[in-house]
């Protein structure tokens, strides 16, 4: 704070990194008269979580690299009163004071406040029981730091003896430890409670991952949860399943999930949310005018589902905080976005991501929800080097309205969540999509971009060009028209199909019934949507294409 500005209003921040950090110095750069005091229970004000597995890995060498700044370098800087080692204890909303513990000295102060600033965070969920000194959370540079020397001091193990470790988690952090744990030579083994890898993915999409776990020799347990550890001498030699399964190792990294550290906030008296999150306004005040939270803490307001939840991610946080900090200081108007949940992850060879939706969440909200599946490349198939990838793209079956998309595959998958996220914030249909102008040169993309190859998929549905009909349809009954050469079934031939290739389909027409409900299938889709239009045109009544071909089905069909 500078001495040539008088006082005008004193703001206190609780808690700093993505949220509490953008937060403060957005309202230093508002406001230069404020008195600005941000309080960190921990030693560091700002560091990049997000690299903390990557640098335990070694694919991040210096460690002074995840150190985004310095309590030093914002006081001297932004003008702010950094305090580390300090949590706050509570709120008095009447006096407008929080109590603060030096967690070094053990003694107590109070700071007053014009405004507040919530930025707490979340805790690791941890199952019951003593800890081990071999377990490990993944949440701060002192687990990091904690996480990695242990890890050091087991690959300098002598002998042969394998090094073995378990992952609880197959969320996103899950998903890179397993694989820096693999890049370090440990066998792992990765427990996850619910049935697949990656659960704000579809579970056929989220298979193309498991997949590349499993060809890397990583042992899967999904469907399982924890009861427990089996412990020793002070350290975790099993952890024990509900299956009833106990999975040895010599160390346990748990990535179950965080609960938000509401405690502050509901001692305070402030509301919370129906997803137990702290409840904020589209400026991120709490039922408290005076008071706003921010990060990990609070529920958002989805941008499709429009219900609240709480999505811990970073960006949602940096961005959230940069909103409170201005509008506390009366300097900015905008309201928080929605968020969309949008996430990726690499997993060895394979890179996974979301936005939006998936078609479980839609089931599950009872929302009308039609899918299409296209396989692509990262660029022109012609140009070497081009990536495979699968996308989905889930919309309203009558508006077209996008609802949400996933992509697996090699490069290119992060350009098209984004888009599609870009197109979700604006309210976009596939139609909208379809017509997007998107770079193209054969190094890095095709004429008809594999998104777009999706939303014209979806806008022929609309237009009664086609009809999709789900991978997972039981097909029973139907006939099957299986327009593949004769050469790709050898390895995935499809049960009581009639094959006909489709450069053949035209003059073999009356090998089939144009009177019985029809199902044509291919690879992927695209010959399948070809031969539909020649049958609908030829006096089938009755024809749908199965979405995704014969990809999507053995995706859905295995496990």
């Amino acid at each position: 704070m500078t001495t040539a500005n008088k006082v005008t209003k004193t703001i206190v921040v609780v808690g700093g990194v993505a949220g509490g950090a953008s937060a403060a110095t957005r309202a230093r750069r508002c406001d230069e008269s404020a008195h600005i005091v941000l309080f960190e229970k921990d030693e560091h004000i700002s560091f990049a979580n997000c690299g903390l597995p990557y640098y335990i890995g070694g694919e991040i060498k210096d460690r002074a690299k995840l150190l985004i700044t310095t309590p030093e370098q914002v006081a001297q800087r932004f003008g702010i009163e950094v305090h580390t080692q300090r949590e706050v204890m509570s709120i008095d909303r009447v006096r407008k004071v929080v109590t603060v513990l030096n967690r070094e000295t053990g003694e107590t102060s109070e700071q007053a406040y014009d405004k507040l600033i919530l930025a707490p965070g979340a805790s690791p969920i941890v199952p019951p029981g003593p800890r081990a000194a071999n377990v490990f959370t993944l949440r701060n540079l002192h687990d990091t730091d904690m996480l990695k020397s242990a890890l050091d001091a087991l690959a300098a193990r002598e002998g042969d003896e394998p090094r073995r470790a378990v992952v609880v988690g197959a969320g996103f952090i899950g998903l890179e430890m397993v694989e820096q744990l693999h890049h370090k030579g440990f066998e792992v083994q990765l427990v996850e409670k619910a049935g697949q890898v990656l659960p704000p993915l579809d579970a056929e999409m989220a298979r193309l991952v498991e997949e590349e776990l499993g060809r890397r020799g990583v042992r899967l347990y999904l469907g399982d949860g924890v009861l427990g550890l089996t412990m020793k001498d002070g350290l975790a030699t099993e952890i024990r399943l509900e299956s009833g399964l106990s999975l040895a190792a010599d160390l346990f990294i748990l990535g179950m999930g965080v609960r938000p550290n509401t405690q502050l906030a509901e001692a305070a008296g402030l509301t919370l949310g129906p997803s137990r999150g702290v409840k904020v306004d589209e400026h991120m005040r709490t039922s408290d005018p005076d008071v706003y939270a921010v990060g990990d803490v609070v529920e958002v307001l989805h941008g499709v589902a429009h219900t609240p939840l709480r999505v811990p991610l970073a960006g949602i946080a940096n961005r959230a905080g940069r909103l409170a900090g201005g509008h506390c200081v009366g300097e900015n108007p905008e309201r928080a976005p929605a968020a969309l949940g949008t996430a990726i992850v690499r997993v060895f060879g394979v890179i996974a991501a979301c936005t939006g939706l998936s078609e479980a969440q839609a089931a599950r909200m009872g929302k009308p929800c039609a899918t299409v599946y296209v396989e692509g490349g990262s660029h022109a198939s012609y140009y070497p080097g081009a990536q495979s990838l699968l996308l989905k793209v889930l919309f309203h079956p009558e508006t077209g309205a996008l609802l949400g998309a996933q992509a697996v595959g090699g490069e290119g998958v992060d350009k098209r969540i984004d888009v599609v996220a870009t197109a979700l914030h604006f309210g976009g249909t596939v139609r909208d999509l379809a017509q997007i102008d998107l770079a193209y040169a054969p190094p890095f993309g095709s004429a008809k971009d594999p998104l777009h190859m999706a939303a014209f998929a979806a806008c022929n549905q609309l237009d009664g060009l086609v009809r999709f009909v789900p991978p997972t349809t039981n097909l029973d009954g139907a006939q099957i028209v299986d327009v593949r050469d004769p050469h790709e079934l050898v390895h995935a031939a499809l049960s009581g199909a009639v094959n006909i290739p489709l450069d053949h389909l035209r003059e073999r027409l009356a090998e089939l019934d144009p009177s019985r409900p029809t199902v044509v299938v291919c690879r992927s889709g695209k010959r399948g949507y070809l031969g539909a239009r020649i049958l609908s045109q030829r006096g089938f009544e009755d024809v749908a294409v199965l979405t995704g071909g014969m990809v999507a089905r053995r995706l859905v069909t295995a496990g």
